[in-house]
Order: C-alpha cells, then structure tokens, then sequence
C-alpha cells in the first residue's frame, strides 16, 4: 500500500491572513510531502507496509516513526481548519471543555500556554480517553498522544515551519490566531 497526501478542502490562500499561501505551499506542499515520500520510501518491502497508518506511529521506532507521525499529525492539523473557521464548539465537546477546563477561554489559554512553553519543535495536542476525559498535551517532534493509548482529536504546529514566514519568532501571536480558523464542525466529529 502506498499512502498518498490528501488534496486540502480549500485554496491555498483560504486562510489568510491567519495563515498565508506561501506557508502553506511550503508546509502543506513541500513538508508535508517529503513526509509522505519518505514514509512509503522506509516502508517497502517491511512486514509493516500494509498497516494503517495509526498502527505504523504505535509500534513503529526511529525514522519510520518519525515520517509516519509526522504524515498523520500534519493531516490532522491542516484539515482543522477552514475560512469560515472561528467561534466556539458545540455540543458534548462544548460541555466537555468546560467540564475539563471550567470554560472555554480557560481551555483556550491552558492550549496557548502549553504551546507557547514547548521547547524547540514540536506539538500541542487535545486529546481524549476511552472515557471521553480530555487532555492538552505537548509533543516535541513528531511525538504523538496515540502512543499513550488517546485518540488526539485537535492540534496546534510548534515547529517553526509552521509559522515563521508569517509570524517570524512570535510563537504566542501565531497560537492566538489560529483560533479564528478553527473548524470546530471537524473537531466535535472528531470527539
């Protein structure tokens, strides 16, 4: 099986000003690519080749893990998103969030602060349990929270790939403005 990357369900230029064309010509269309490229390069001819690709990211080590987590945590980031984006959940994850958090701008500062705090490259994540109990987590490089048994529903790119031609070295300010192309449609399903 070879895995191929997903066509995005909007323009290249859909998220601006939030996120520019150039951004996501060189992270969607040229990062994300090589991850692709490499995970189908590294998993010829194994016995994992034929795995889906959430499998691949809990058993696999080492390079092969690093592609496969990186193809999947790419994915999930870019299609959290759409121009008409923005606002707040609905529905059991609204009631989960402030069950969790005690509100939603509390849950959207804790996701900031974790995200702003990462050292170097990484991720911040919402995930959940078997039970549906959230979690932010933080992931440096391709860590992802399906190696610790959660179904990761929701993710914010720390790498500064993700945002240095936008926002150069201002990590904080390109976290707060994701929020207002967030798909919260997606997410929910995800939940």
């Amino acid at each position: 099986m070879e895995y191929t990357q997903p066509k995005l369900p909007y323009a290249n230029d859909a998220l601006e000003p939030v996120i520019s064309r150039e951004t996501v010509d060189y992270h969607y269309g040229k990062h994300e690519k090589a991850y692709i490229d490499n995970l189908n390069s590294l998993l010829r001819g194994t016995d994992m080749e034929d795995e889906p690709l959430e499998e691949i990211i809990r058993s696999a080590k080492g390079p092969l893990f690093n592609n496969a987590s990186q193809a999947w945590n790419h994915i999930l980031y870019f299609f959290s998103f759409s121009p008409d984006g923005g606002g707040e959940p609905e529905g059991e994850l609204a009631d989960a969030i402030r069950q969790q958090f005690g509100s939603f701008e509390e849950f959207k500062r804790l996701f900031e602060e974790a995200g702003t705090k990462l050292f170097g490259s990484g991720w911040v994540w919402l995930s959940r349990d078997e039970d549906g109990k959230l979690y932010i987590t933080q992931g440096s490089n391709a860590e992802n929270p399906l190696t610790q048994g959660l179904t990761p529903i929701f993710t914010f790119d720390v790498w500064e790939h993700a945002y240095y031609l936008d926002y150069q070295n201002r990590r904080a300010e390109y976290l707060h403005r994701l929020w207002d192309i967030v798909d919260w449609d997606i997410v929910s399903a995800r939940y």
